[in-house]
């Protein structure tokens, strides 16, 4: 393995204080998310007078593996390290990691998603995709891959903006992985978001988290990080991936926008291959709840292996079981720097851990090759 070649699929940039208000829309500049140091110091958004939670946990790589009881919720400006949101500071951290290059998502704004909505939900991103353009797309082309976010129930906006971001840069789009009960991805609505998605040859990406509110949603990151049933619903997120690719597949999505791509994100792998069998079970011997009959003989599993793609962290069991099943052409490596779970400044070790019964050529395509091939790298 090339050290020095390794990009992630998964990392993330801590928003500063001035990360949606430099750029929002006037109308929106009370609403949108400001930034509030509390009387001990800890730095929390809020937005519309809604929490959106701190930068503590969220900038705090490497504090597990000193000692993970360190890790908190809490935490001040001094603490969140300048490669959070500073190309230059990141870059020297992503050298200590052995990473070339990574695909760049939000925190705090994926959280948006469970906190507000409507128009204010689309001035916020719109402010944020512009931060992103001008921080880490103009100037870091072939090392940084950030992504948009989008509001999904606005489809015309939603495709506007994506039209938008790919022009300037960004490299794909972030959307809900649970949209609400209202908007499900079975949806033919949404077959405007995915023509564009397909013609603009970038992926849609579902990433931990990242949830519209609705019926046993928990926004953990924001204000009930503490309620009861917060760490069965942490422990649990891929349920949450599962319904919306299994709506995408079953309505038919990959047959009708056979050069769609979909990145699953964060969730790891080990779940996947019950899913796969599930999903092949349902369709071929519970067809009354899958009316929808796929073209020369196709499987659900079939679109998954062709359309999907799925990231990993430290999953070695995953690693042990998806690959006999779908291949290694849609697995990726990510290290979610510089979250506190975050792999850095060891990616390297777990890399080698988790891929060492893996041939060189394995290896290379889930450390380098597929994540270049989706994302655009050069």
């Amino acid at each position: 393995m090339n050290n020095n070649r390794t990009l992630s699929a998964d990392s993330h940039i801590v928003e500063p204080a001035d990360f949606w208000t430099t750029h929002i829309d006037k109308q929106y500049y009370d609403r949108a998310p400001h930034a509030h140091t509390d009387d001990h110091g800890d730095v929390v958004f809020i937005v519309d007078g809604k929490s959106l939670g701190s930068v503590g946990a969220p900038s705090q790589a490497g504090v597990r593996f000193d000692d993970a009881s360190k890790v908190t919720f809490e935490g001040s400006w001094a603490e969140v390290r300048p490669g959070c949101s500073q190309p230059g500071p990141r870059l020297k951290d992503m050298e200590a990691d052995g990473v070339a290059g990574e695909v760049i998502f939000p925190t705090l704004g994926a959280r948006l998603y469970s906190v507000i909505d409507g128009d204010l939900l689309s001035a916020c991103f719109k402010a944020g995709n512009d931060w992103l353009i001008e921080n880490f797309s103009q100037q870091y082309a072939n090392i940084f891959k950030p992504v948009t976010l989008l509001n999904v129930h606005d489809l015309p906006g939603a495709v506007a903006e994506l039209e938008r971001c790919v022009k300037h840069g960004l490299a794909g789009a972030m959307i809900p992985t649970y949209p609400g009960e209202d908007y499900p991805y079975y949806d033919p609505a949404y077959d405007a978001l995915w023509a564009v998605a397909q013609d603009l040859s970038v992926p849609l990406c579902f990433h931990v988290a990242a949830c519209c509110a609705g019926p046993g949603q928990r926004s953990i990151f924001t204000s009930e990080w503490q309620k009861p049933g917060a760490a069965a619903y942490s422990a649990t997120q891929d349920f949450w991936v599962r319904r919306s690719v299994g709506s995408m597949i079953f309505g038919g999505t990959f047959e009708r926008f056979p050069g769609l791509k979909v990145a699953i994100v964060e969730h790891e792998l080990s779940w996947a291959p019950y899913f796969l069998k599930q999903m092949d079970m349902h369709y071929s011997e519970l067809s009354q709840t899958a009316p929808y009959r796929f073209k020369n003989d196709v499987l659900p599993s079939d679109f998954f292996r062709t359309h999907i793609y799925t990231t990993f962290q430290e999953d070695k069991l995953g690693l042990q079981t998806l690959p006999s099943i779908i291949g290694t052409d849609t697995l990726m490596f990510g290290s979610d720097y510089p979250h506190a779970e975050s792999t850095w400044p060891n990616s390297q070790a777990f890399l080698r851990d988790m891929l060492t019964d893996m041939s060189a050529e394995d290896r290379q395509k889930l450390t380098h090759d597929n994540v270049a091939r989706l994302f655009g790298f050069r």
